[in-house]
C-alpha cells in the first residue's frame, strides 16, 4: 500500500515522502497517528508534486545550512573571562555563553546545538562543535582569555 508521509518516521520514511509500506503497518499505526495518508491511484498525481515540492524547500534549507557549517568552521573567537592566578575560571563555560559569543559574529544558534569536547575550565584553545543536523557538525576555535582588571 502506497502511503504520503506527513512526518519523519524512523527506518519508515521522511515527511514529504511517497512510499510502499504493509497494509496493516498503515492501516492500523501511520494513519490512526496521523504520520501518514492513504495514497490512492487517483490521488498518486497530486501527492506526488507535493512531494517534490516539499523536495526543494529541504534542498534550499540543506543549501543554507551548508553555508552556515562552512562560515561556522572558518571562525576563531575569544572569549574574556574572569580567572584565578592560577589560570582556571571561575565556574566553567556553558552553551549559553558561547551561544552569546557567535552570536556577536553574526551567527545564531540554540544553546543545544553546542556541543563541549570536555568542560572548559581553564584558558586556553577549544574546538567546539556547533550540531546544525546529525550529518553536519561544524567546529570553531574558540580561546579563553584573561580579564583584563
Amino acid at each position: 500500500m502506497k502511503v504520503y508521509m506527513l512526518k519523519d518516521v524512523e527506518r519508515v520514511g521522511l515527511a514529504g515522502e511517497i512510499i510502499k509500506v504493509p497494509e496493516g503497518y498503515a492501516r492500523n499505526f501511520l494513519v490512526p497517528r496521523k504520520l501518514a495518508e492513504i495514497v490512492t491511484p487517483a490521488q498518486e498525481a497530486i501527492y506526488a508534486k507535493k512531494a517534490i515540492t516539499i523536495k526543494n524547500r529541504k534542498e534550499v534549507v540543506s543549501s543554507k545550512t551548508s553555508m552556515l557549517a562552512e562560515k561556522i568552521s572558518q571562525l576563531n573567537l575569544m572569549l574574556k573571562k574572569k580567572m584565578h592566578d592560577d589560570d582556571r575560571l571561575y565556574g566553567s563555560i556553558s552553551p549559553t555563553e558561547v551561544v552569546d559569543v557567535l552570536k556577536e559574529a553574526g551567527i545564531v544558534v540554540a544553546k543545544n546545538q553546542i556541543v563541549f569536547d570536555k568542560r572548559i575550565t581553564q584558558k586556553g584553545k577549544y574546538d567546539i562543535t556547533v550540531k546544525l543536523s546529525a550529518s553536519l557538525q561544524p567546529k570553531f576555535s574558540l580561546k579563553i582569555v584573561p580579564e583584563a582588571a
